[in-house]
């Protein structure tokens, strides 16, 4: 009895009274008391729902190719817990199911089979069980380019990035999922930027320099070149490259053309 009982913790993580009565009912056979314990598991990780999970870790899976790429965000409710390693195995494993489900819908890709007989969904949820915290699978995406992707996480592990670029320079694709991590943009370029924000933005513009005093017949000249730097600020083709700010992204990318970016950070959606 003593062996199984050990067997059992090593296998789940779970505490001694939890494995003796998960073995009593399961007549002493150790895989069904192990499927006892993941069923509890999850039974605890339901109640913990209700706690917030506002740390946790992105990670992401390049194929051999280089043409397509997964990243997920999965999140706890303690930093303590995204250090630990069998949370962050957890991550790297979605990370790499991600890759293989080519899915940016999360609810498709928490009924993902993971290959060992649980779900995604089964699985950071059988986690819960055996940390103590409230899991959460936040958020996936998949990137496929006819080029090379880059991608980018940093050292922290909260904040990562994926892009899709043409042609085949892979150092210049992370450089700019790297600077994707780190400025933020909103849009890929002026074509995405919804008209009735630009809108919204040009009249704020427009009532602040009215407000400030200038003339009315140079405030549209004012607001033309404030909303240019709206432009810079929020359209990743335009704004000044993090690793060089006499170059735009657009310009530092030469003859590549980046198609997509996927942009992932902790508690941001």
């Amino acid at each position: 009895m003593m062996e199984s009982i050990k067997k059992v913790r090593e296998l789940t993580g779970a505490g001694i009274v939890d494995v003796k009565k998960a073995l009593n009912d399961a007549e002493g056979n150790e895989e069904k008391a192990v499927a006892l314990l993941r069923e509890r598991g999850i039974v605890k990780a339901a109640k913990k729902a209700d706690r917030e999970a506002k740390e946790g870790l992105v990670a992401f899976k390049v194929a051999e190719d280089g043409k397509s790429a997964a990243i997920v965000e999965v999140n706890s409710e303690t930093d303590f817990v995204a250090r630990n390693a069998d949370f962050q195995n957890l991550v790297k494993q979605l990370a790499e199911a991600a890759l293989g489900a080519k899915t940016s819908d999360l609810d498709t890709f928490r009924n993902v089979d993971l290959g060992n007989g649980e779900t995604a969904d089964t699985a950071v949820k059988g986690a819960a069980g055996k940390i103590g915290e409230n899991i959460v699978l936040s958020r996936v995406a998949y990137l496929e380019s006819e080029g090379v992707i880059g991608a980018y996480v940093h050292s922290n592990g909260k904040i990562g990035a994926l892009v899709a670029l043409t042609g085949s320079d892979t150092a210049v694709a992370k450089d700019i999922a790297l600077h994707v991590a780190a400025e933020r943009p909103r849009y890929l370029t002026r074509n995405e930027v919804d008209g009735s924000a630009i809108e919204a933005e040009r009249e704020i513009l427009t009532n602040k320099a009215l407000n400030e005093g200038k003339p009315a017949q140079i405030v549209e000249k004012i607001v033309a070149g404030q909303l240019g730097k709206f432009y810079e600020e929020n359209v990743l083709l335009e704004q000044k490259f993090v690793k060089d700010n006499s170059l735009t992204v657009a310009k530092y990318a030469g003859d590549n053309t980046v198609t997509a970016y996927v942009r992932f950070e902790i508690g941001a959606k």
